[in-house]
Order: structure tokens, then C-alpha cells, then sequence
């Protein structure tokens, strides 16, 4: 975790804004897709991107190295970590020289300005904070950003988001998770925040029930709002 300790939760802002980076904020899912099927078939691991789209986005890359791994052998520790390295190096170049942000985010979190947000992910405090520099949003987020590798906790596991709502300042209810892929919307459901789907495939992917749909970043101001109205009002009732 690199977010700094929090500071006192503005009045202004009943909510905390609790962002996926991967797919949510930035569009690196094919980047990352076409990196993997790139260097995993290297090692005698054959993977391709359209695998990753279809069965694997969001999910840890150790986890899906060792289900590679259950079909095709096992790698020793020295290629394991060959490969990580030369996936993340490759990664972090495509993402400097192609990435750009999910189409209508920058001028959603400009809307949003006045809430509190982190960036919450499954991926490397390095990779997290290429990413929002190579697409311009670092600055919406600061040093508010939360790496599964540091934390120690992977999404679907809740206890990523509810860490990063500790720190924020937030208790649960008063989060929302922003988050495309499934691993996400069912960590944040868990932990009992609200949460919003940014559902890219709704032909080919449902929204889980309890998340609130969307389809397009240009909705979730919109959608953050009546959830700040609904507590807001709760609270004055």
C-alpha cells in the first residue's frame, strides 16, 4: 500500500470512491491480454489473449500461471520468475508508448472531484502507478493507491476493499467500488459496500445482484450522486 495516512473525511463527501485500475480506469486489459499471450507460450505455457478476456480478466497472475501450470507442467522457481519479470517489463512498456484511459473516465472523475478516491488492485504498486501516469489520472488519486501485492490480499477476497476503506477513513457502507471485472464486483459485495459494475460485455456478462449496472464511464457521476442523495437523506431523516 503507498496511500499516505488520510485526511479528515470532507463533509461535502458521504461517500468514498474505491476504483479498479485494470479495465475501470485505464484500458489495459488487451495490453495486458496480448503480454501474456506473448510470454507465457515462452515457457512452454500456451496461452492466448482472447484466453485471458474470456476466462481470466481481473484475476491474480499467479493464479493464472499455476492453472497454466495444472494443464501443461510445472515451471521451476528460477523460469517462474523469469517469466513474471518479463511479462512485467513488456507490461510496463506497452503501457508508457499505448495506454490511454477507459473512454469517459478523465471527465467523470473531473465531475466526481469532490469525493474522496483510491485506486484499488490486484496488480503491483509500480504497475498501478504506471498506469495513472501513462493516462493522465494520477492526479484524481495521489498516493492513494492500493496494491493487492502489498496488502497481501487478492480480490475476490473482500479484504482488499476493506482495507483500503480502513485507511481512507470509510467505514464500508460508505464506500463504493467501481470495479469491470468479476473478481471485483464480488469482493466489493462482500465486503459490504455498494458497488458498480462498468459492464463492457453486457451481451456476454451479467451483473451479479446487489451491483448497480453501468455501461459507459459516463454514467457514474450521475449514479454516484443518488447514492450520495440516498445517504445524505438517511441521515437527515
Amino acid at each position: 500500500m503507498s496511500a499516505s495516512s488520510p485526511s479528515a473525511r470532507p463533509a461535502s463527501a458521504p461517500l468514498c470512491l474505491l476504483f479498479d485500475s485494470d479495465g475501470t480506469l485505464v484500458d489495459s486489459e488487451i495490453l495486458l491480454a496480448e503480454v501474456m499471450g506473448d510470454v507465457l507460450p515462452e515457457y512452454g505455457l500456451p496461452f492466448t489473449a482472447r484466453q485471458y478476456m474470456e476466462a481470466f480478466r481481473g484475476v491474480r497472475f499467479h493464479d493464472i500461471v499455476a492453472a497454466q501450470q495444472r494443464h501443461h507442467g510445472n515451471l521451476t522457481e528460477d523460469s517462474l520468475a523469469r517469466l513474471e519479470t518479463s511479462m512485467r517489463t513488456r507490461m510496463q512498456a506497452r503501457m508508457r508508448e499505448e495506454l490511454i484511459a477507459i473512454d469517459g473516465m478523465p471527465d467523470a472523475l473531473d465531475a466526481l472531484a469532490c469525493y474522496p478516491k483510491a485506486v484499488v488492485s490486484n496488480g503491483p504498486d509500480s504497475k498501478i502507478r504506471c498506469a495513472m501516469v501513462s493516462a493522465g489520472l494520477a492526479h484524481h488519486f495521489g498516493e492513494h493507491l492500493f496494491s493487492a501485492y502489498t496488502l497481501g490480499v487478492w480480490k475476490p477476497d473482500p479484504g482488499l476493499y476493506l482495507k483500503a476503506a480502513e485507511a481512507m477513513g470509510y467505514p464500508p457502507e460508505r464506500c463504493v467500488v467501481i470495479d469491470d471485472a468479476a473478481v471485483g464486483v464480488e469482493a466489493g459485495l462482500a465486503a459490504g459496500m455498494q458497488v458498480i459494475h462498468l459492464n463492457h460485455f453486457p451481451d456476454e456478462e451479467t451483473t451479479p445482484e446487489g451491483a448497480i449496472a453501468i455501461y459507459h464511464a459516463r454514467e457514474l457521476p450521475a449514479v454516484i450522486e443518488r447514492l450520495a442523495s440516498t445517504v445524505t437523506n438517511a441521515e437527515e431523516a
